[in-house]
């Protein structure tokens, strides 16, 4: 698949996408709550991406850039027109509420009482459409101890207890060097707008998503807090092996690449062994469960280490498809943008961006078999739709000229 962007008019959504009617406005800045309203343009909504007339959302300046044009904007901002609005201003405030007034959901990341004090929160927001769907998307939620503090995913990595858990036993704590906390939050948020608006289905009435990033990725660490509530249990740090199973880690090929290998199913785990050349360890007591193959890491990563140490990566994987065991190559983006099994999914696809010229950048999350989703356009400049949006939105240019006059656009 190849999209198509343009600088002017966007091109319409496809009459089939499943969002397609759905209307979000996108007030957040940095990554959480922009991904969230990304995945709802991927599939048809009208997302306007609204920043502030002098300060825009931080994303376009963050990591590198071509001809001046941040790339990971291109992506975060893709399927959304953009417009300016400043918020504080008297006139930015009324056009936001208009703007809401015809909205379904309201995607906003601003500290807890931001909105309020520009008499923007949900009882006026609410009050100019009480269809809508606000959701709220902070580090640690609208309400507790630290509620109004400043927070970005990188706290929610350490307070939740991932990075205490990632790294090699004998190392510090290990931080993602990307955004994990703000990408799960994104993905959750996205959900959560679609739960929202199921509800409004039922019952004819918006409602608040509080979405605190210190929370999804509590969610995905797993069962730790029942663990320690019943056990008194305290997941420690295991580098790449696994508590529950063996072989489980990362080998180096004979010619200096690697592979990762798991044996999370009892049966691959004998393939393994097999292949490797090492089937008595199979009969050995502990090798029956899985937990009991982890206490034996240190002889099973070595049975498995000095057979893929022998061969090649290619051999490597060759074998252990025949032996139909689980393996793959450790890869870089480069490899991923070569790897067959992402080319058939077309997981990296071709953007026509008016920009750049042809960019590449993630597909659309899931396929759907009659209502996929597309990339319409990707990330496009700082206020190119403001005029407009608005005058769709009944604006006259007089108006508009008082807005600019005002400084709220």
């Amino acid at each position: 698949m190849t999209a198509t962007a343009t600088t002017g008019s966007t091109p319409g959504t496809p009459p089939d996408a499943p969002l397609t009617g759905l209307r979000v406005l996108d007030l957040a800045t940095l990554f959480a709550g922009p991904l969230a309203a990304t995945l709802l343009g991927d599939f048809g909504a009208e997302v306007v991406k609204v920043e502030h007339p002098r300060k825009p959302d931080p994303s376009r300046g963050h990591g590198p850039s071509k001809d001046g044009v941040g790339l990971w904007w291109k992506v975060l901002g893709r399927n959304k027109r953009t417009i300016t609005l400043d918020l504080s201003r008297p006139g930015g405030r009324d056009t936001l509420l208009r703007l809401a007034a015809g909205a379904d959901v309201v995607i906003e990341n601003f500290r807890p009482g931001t909105l309020e004090k520009w008499d923007l929160g949900w009882p006026e927001l609410s009050a100019a459409n009480p269809r809508l769907v606000l959701a709220r998307v902070t580090a640690f939620g609208q309400f507790g101890p630290y509620a109004h503090r400043p927070g970005f995913g990188t706290l929610a990595e350490a307070m939740s207890g991932f990075a205490a858990i990632t790294g090699e036993p004998d190392a510090p704590p290990t931080l993602p060097p990307f955004g994990l906390a703000d990408s799960i939050a994104g993905l959750a948020t996205a959900y959560a707008v679609m739960a929202a608006l199921a509800a409004r289905d039922r019952t004819g009435e918006g409602q608040v998503v509080d979405m605190a990033i210190i929370e999804p990725i509590l969610t995905v660490l797993g069962p730790q807090p029942t663990w320690y509530d019943q056990l008194g249990h305290v997941q420690e740090r295991t580098g790449n092996r696994s508590a529950n199973n063996a072989p489980r880690n990362t080998y180096r090929t004979a010619d200096g690449d690697w592979v990762a290998v798991s044996t999370s199913a009892q049966s691959i785990a004998e393939r393994v062994m097999h292949l490797v050349g090492r089937p008595e360890l199979i009969d050995e007591p502990w090798f029956a469960t899985g937990a009991g193959r982890a206490a034996h890491a240190d002889v099973l990563d070595t049975a498995v280490g000095d057979w893929i140490a022998r061969h090649s990566r290619t051999d490597v994987l060759a074998a252990f498809e025949k032996a139909e065991a689980a393996v793959a190559p450790v890869q870089d983006v480069r490899d991923v943008l070569t790897d067959p099994q992402y080319q058939a999914l077309d997981s990296v696809t071709t953007v026509d961006d008016p920009e750049l010229g042809p960019l590449r950048m993630q597909n659309v999350l899931f396929r759907l078999s009659a209502t996929p989703g597309a990339i319409r356009w990707a990330g496009r400049p700082h206020g190119t739709d403001t005029d407009e949006v608005l005058t769709e939105l009944g604006l006259t240019p007089a108006e508009l000229a008082a807005l600019r006059t005002e400084g709220a656009l």
